[in-house]
């Protein structure tokens, strides 16, 4: 009975120290974590200034499968997900140091069973073998890279960088808005 109560007492203090500004907080949604994680790092979110320059993607088996290094030193991000009115396989590339290169777009069919909004595999293995294909010998690592965007068939393509009314950030991709990662922008989760 003790214990439960000194267990009831230390959540409470420390929400009203998160509450009050003492400790920080931890961002506002708990999304999917990486890696297997089962909760995000328990290091409070640290405040910012400006929006985010760099980011972190982690590869994982939702929505992430494929994110690391080429053969060529060059960071990658390749996904079979994103979608707008039509579906898309995007490949987009970094330099070694994290500063945008170029993307990579096929457009694909979108498969008819998913709902308006809701991100799925294009279901087109070609496309996603030939972006595999360029690069070469791959990692599966996690990568620090800036956020960007280009346009490609009247479509937003990259990693938006976002603010809310309150003053946080965002980086989400698009199209599909998908995966967004928030503060303290580490990779280790992302909301849905």
């Amino acid at each position: 009975m003790l214990l439960a109560l000194a267990a009831v007492a230390a959540l409470v203090t420390g929400t009203a120290l998160v509450a009050a500004g003492v400790l920080g907080g931890f961002p506002r949604s708990l999304g999917r974590w990486a890696w297997g994680e089962s909760a995000p790092d328990p290091t409070p979110v640290t405040s910012f200034v400006g929006p985010p320059t760099r980011f972190t993607i982690r590869p994982d088996d939702y929505h992430v499968p494929y994110a690391g290094t080429a053969e060529d030193g060059r960071k990658f991000f390749l996904s079979e997900e994103l979608f707008a009115e039509k579906g898309y396989v995007g490949l987009f590339l970094w330099k070694a140091d994290g500063t945008f290169d170029e993307m990579q777009v096929s457009v694909v069919g979108r498969s008819s069973e998913l709902p308006p909004g809701q991100a799925g595999p294009a279901g087109n293995a070609d496309a996603l073998q030939q972006k595999l294909a360029v690069l070469g010998r791959y990692t599966l690592e996690p990568i620090t890279v800036e956020p960007f965007t280009r346009t490609f068939d009247g479509t937003t393509f990259g990693w938006r960088v976002d603010q809310y009314d309150d003053g946080d950030y965002v980086i989400s991709v698009h199209p599909g808005d998908f995966i967004a990662y928030s503060p303290p922008f580490d990779g280790r989760w992302y909301d849905t």
